[in-house]
């Protein structure tokens, strides 16, 4: 059996909106083990995000909040720790390399001082050792000149040195897990093949599991071993990247994976998904993605449905009507 590294279980969280609260995360659960790497996909908007920032416990206290659930690392809720507490957790047993790093980095402050600032909160070392480590770090993730790198300001950097500054801001005290959050957004595409390599490289020496938070469908076919399609706050569909892809089951899910371009399809224009995500206010009644799903009954703009496992394997997930009835029938032949 695999060690379980991180579970989520019903994790619910609300934002203030005009003195109510709506609900951008429901009852989301899922668990990695350590090594892992598991995908969370969906379009903008779909909670993937607040879903990683809520595990960090980084949302802002006055806007927002968790209401229900538990997040396990280790077997230890953190939402029930107190801030010194998760400030020992970030960082050292969990870390994550944020969608923007030109927004993440301190422009006013060097890249040596904001990674060795990280190590020093940790570690029980000297400043000296802290800066070789830093140093260490930064040759690990590919920079050729860690030394210069140390001295130098976030806006003396390309965007690919600064995402693989982040990379290692994040593995300089050796977590666990690592959250990444749209790791290769804005990078061009030999920038993107190395940093997946890298994380994939960082995964094999450390036993780290890995939460890889994208939109990228080939991203997630090359560097992940199980996949979670969230919609509106909730997740849809659950399975093993390779039965993903080769049959997926949601209809949203078949339609993400119809809109990724193919090689030699001759099609003048991709497949798309007709309307938008539904604004967190105003969630439509019944399941949220009726509105733009063609194989919609009656029952779905009435009746959410549950997430239910699939196929008898106890490996796959699926939150859809037609799909249940499907299994139903199936199970009454």
């Amino acid at each position: 059996m695999a060690e379980k590294l991180l579970e989520v279980k019903n994790l619910r969280t609300e934002f203030k909106r005009d003195k109510t609260w709506v609900t951008a995360v429901n009852h989301v659960s899922f668990s990695i083990d350590k090594g892992e790497i598991l995908g969370l996909v969906g379009e903008s908007g779909c909670g993937k995000s607040v879903t990683s920032l809520s595990i960090m416990r980084l949302l802002s206290p006055g806007n927002s909040r968790i209401s229900e659930g538990e997040v396990l690392m280790n077997g230890k809720d953190v939402l029930k720790m107190d801030k010194k507490q998760i400030r020992n957790i970030r960082g050292r047993e969990i870390s994550m390399i944020f969608q923007e790093p030109m927004n993440s980095l301190n422009p006013c402050m060097k890249i040596g001082k904001q990674i060795v600032e990280a190590i020093l909160l940790h570690n029980n070392i000297s400043k000296d050792e802290a800066y070789k480590r830093a140093a260490d770090v930064l040759r690990l993730v590919g920079i050729p000149e860690p030394d210069v790198t140390l001295k130098s300001y976030p806006h003396q950097l390309s965007g690919g040195m600064c995402q693989r500054v982040m990379i290692a801001m994040a593995m300089s005290c050796e977590p666990e897990l690592l959250i990444a959050d749209e790791p290769t957004t804005a990078l061009d595409v030999t920038i993107q093949a190395q940093i997946l390599e890298l994380m994939e490289e960082i995964r094999e020496k450390k036993n780290t599991g890995i939460l890889m938070i994208t939109h990228d469908l080939g991203v997630v076919a090359e560097m992940c071993s199980r996949v979670i399609v969230m919609y509106a706050g909730r997740i849809v569909e659950e399975a093993p990247v390779k039965e993903l892809f080769a049959n997926p089951k949601h209809p949203y899910t078949q339609g993400l994976i119809a809109s990724v371009p193919k090689l030699g399809s001759g099609e003048e224009s991709l497949p798309s998904i007709p309307g938008s995500v539904p604004d967190l206010a105003v969630m439509p009644k019944g399941c949220k993605f009726a509105p733009r799903c063609k194989f919609a009954m009656d029952i779905c703009h009435e009746q959410e449905p549950e997430l239910e496992e699939i196929d008898g394997t106890g490996i796959r997930r699926c939150r859809c009507h037609l799909m249940n009835q499907k299994e139903q029938e199936a199970a009454n032949v």
